[in-house]
């Protein structure tokens, strides 16, 4: 690489941003996302806070980014035999995300602070962790013949977490098997009407 084509700034190394990763994650769990500040991170990290600066611009988006990674292995189930067991498969899988996890925690934050900071509202739509999950279950719905309608995947994935993420954040719900393979029926037949 030729002085005038290398990238301006340090390269970012990845064992510091893994550690920031770490560090915002154990400190929501020990601290709550309030007293989360961009120095505490950097000093849990054991990184400069030019460092976390140079990377991020706020602590939002330190955890949407720690969410987000975690979400992708977290919500991806493995291919089932009818888009129901699919269906299903992805509700407990969403479920436990949204109740036992450390990423999902992460996620239940950021919502809650997505209602009364708009930046970071920007942040949870530009980074959909849920919608993506959803779409890629949904594909394959549509494969096993489940999904024949022409309605919006978009509209399809809120329709599929919604009610899920609704009953967690407002009523502190535990799912059980026998309920979310009731709430996939009920998504399939009214997602086949459409």
């Amino acid at each position: 690489m030729t002085e005038r084509t290398r990238p301006l700034g340090r390269p970012r190394s990845e064992d510091a941003r893994l550690a920031v990763l770490r560090a915002v994650d154990d400190m929501l769990v020990a601290e709550g996302y309030a007293a989360m500040t961009m120095k505490g991170i950097a000093e849990r990290a054991g990184v400069g806070r030019q460092t976390v600066y140079r990377w991020w611009s706020s602590k939002a988006e330190i955890l949407l980014e720690a969410s987000a990674a975690d979400a992708v292995r977290e919500l991806t189930v493995p291919p089932g035999a009818t888009a129901e067991e699919e269906v299903t498969a992805f509700l407990g899988a969403l479920a436990a995300f949204l109740t036992h996890s450390d990423a999902g925690l992460a996620y239940r934050a950021l919502l809650g602070e997505a209602q009364h900071d708009r930046a970071v509202a920007e942040l949870v739509r530009g980074t959909d962790v849920l919608g993506d999950a959803a779409r890629e279950v949904l594909d394959r719905a549509r494969a096993h013949g489940a999904l024949t309608g022409s309605a919006d995947t978009a509209a399809l994935a809120a329709e599929l977490v919604g009610p899920l993420v609704f009953r967690i954040l407002a009523e502190g719900w535990t799912a059980d098997p026998a309920s979310l393979r009731a709430m996939a029926e009920r998504f399939l037949r009214g997602a086949a009407a459409q």
